[in-house]
C-alpha cells in the first residue's frame, strides 16, 4: 500500500506542478485549472493522511483502502471531465450562435451595399 500511496503522491505533485506551469505560460485559464488543482490536492491529502483515507474507505463501505483511493481517483477525474464537457458544450453553442449572427450581419451588409448607387467620379 505504501508504494501505491507514494505513486499517487508523486502524480499529485506532478499534476499540481504541470497546472501551475500551464497557468504561468497561459496555456490554461485560471478558472479551468481550479478543478485540476482541487482534484490533485484531494489526492495528495488522502495519499499522505492514511487515517483520512481509512475513514473515506469505511464511509464508502470498502474494506481495502487502496481500492477506495483508486475509486476516489476515478470519481474525481470523472467529475472534472464532466465539468469540462459542459464547458465545451456551452462554448460550442456560443460559437454556433456567433457564427449565425455574423452570417446575418454579412448578409445585411451585402444587401445595403447592393442598394447604394455606384459612386461615379467621371
Amino acid at each position: 500500500m505504501d508504494r501505491l500511496l507514494n505513486v499517487v503522491t508523486g502524480m499529485s505533485v506532478l499534476l499540481i506542478g504541470l497546472v501551475f506551469f500551464a497557468i504561468r505560460r497561459a496555456h490554461i485559464r485560471v478558472e479551468y485549472s481550479v478543478s485540476w488543482l482541487g482534484a490533485a490536492l484531494v489526492l495528495l491529502i488522502l495519499a499522505q493522511w492514511e487515517w483520512a483515507l481509512g475513514q473515506v474507505a469505511e464511509f464508502l463501505g470498502v474494506n481495502d483502502a487502496p481500492f477506495a483511493l483508486l475509486l476516489i481517483i476515478l470519481s474525481l477525474f470523472l467529475i472534472v471531465f464532466y465539468r469540462f464537457s459542459l464547458i465545451i458544450s456551452d462554448l460550442k453553442d456560443a460559437n454556433i450562435a456567433l457564427t449565425q449572427k455574423l452570417a446575418i450581419i454579412e448578409y445585411q451588409l451585402q444587401h445595403v451595399q447592393e442598394k447604394q448607387p455606384p459612386s461615379g467620379n467621371a
